[in-house]
């Protein structure tokens, strides 16, 4: 991946169930994370003793964080109001040169910030809540 503009990181949410996805934010600086658990299964006929893993097993989750500045007042509310009630809802995260993750997410963390100067800005932390998926971009 080349270098792009933090801006360009777009954070979009499936404002309706229905899969219409409008662009919320963009993220100034960020965090993407795949993680999976593993199965251990090393027992005493384990060649060398050297640890065996089960193959597709585990969990797999997927995190994200990052922090910016609202697009408008609409968005601010939307993000709040599914924080506080706890909702799972569908995101997209549109990561130029690198492709769009996508899937039901909810969100774990969110913090303002702001200067007497500045403009107000919040901070986000997302945890999958189902399959993700991931389509490279062209």
């Amino acid at each position: 991946m080349v270098a792009q503009k933090g801006k360009d990181l777009l954070l979009k949410i499936d404002f309706d169930g229905l899969g219409n996805f409008v662009t919320v934010a963009g993220l100034r600086s960020r965090r993407l994370a795949f993680n999976s658990e593993t199965v251990d299964v090393t027992d005493a006929d384990s060649a060398g003793r050297w640890r065996e893993l089960l193959a597709g097993s585990g969990v797999q989750r997927a995190s994200a964080s990052g922090s910016g500045i609202f697009k408008d007042a609409q968005s601010d509310a939307a993000i709040r109001s599914r924080f506080f009630s706890a909702e799972i809802v569908d995101w997209q995260l549109a990561i130029p040169g690198f492709g769009l993750v996508e899937g039901p997410f909810q969100i774990t963390a969110l913090e303002y910030a702001g200067s007497h100067d500045g403009e107000v800005t919040f901070e986000i932390g997302l945890e999958s809540a189902g399959a993700i998926s991931f389509a490279a971009a062209p």
